[in-house]
């Protein structure tokens, strides 16, 4: 991953123009995200499926430790930045299958996860699986 940090410079600056953010916003937005020891803002450009009316974002890196349900934060989706409600997804069950959901719905997703598929097209359980093992989390959000 070392253009990472190039890529998401790059998105986060896209995401925010006018225009090219509502093609983007369909599959990116842009979590604001307060670190709990430091207190520095992150803009952190991440894929998200929609289900119900809510935005699902999974992730497994150490960024998603700052987040806690209930407590809201700022994203910034389709070229507008908005609060949202967040309920935090830590335990296995609900982590492979949402997961699953995103992966399924997000092929780049689940390729950057290492999630394949089996013969009938569903997202690997034993993948799934070691995504949870991994430390991987699911963030329901609830636009505002």
């Amino acid at each position: 991953m070392p253009l990472q940090g190039a890529m998401n410079a790059l998105m986060r600056t896209l995401l925010k123009a006018p225009g090219i953010s509502r093609f983007l916003g369909e599959r990116l937005l842009t979590l604001y995200v307060v670190g709990r020891k430091s207190g520095k803002l992150f803009e952190i450009p991440v894929a998200y499926t929609k289900r119900d009316g809510k935005l699902l974002v999974g992730s497994p890196f150490g960024w998603g430790k700052n987040l806690r349900t209930g407590e809201p934060i700022d994203i910034q989706l389709a070229g507008r930045r908005r609060t949202a409600d967040v309920r935090v997804v830590s335990d296995e069950a609900g982590v492979v299958e949402l997961y699953g959901v995103i992966a399924a719905d997000n092929k780049n997703f689940a390729s950057f996860n290492n999630i394949g598929f089996t013969a009938d097209g569903s997202p690997s359980p034993e993948d799934l699986h070691r995504a949870f093992e991994g430390g991987a989390r699911v963030f329901v959000l609830t636009p505002r």
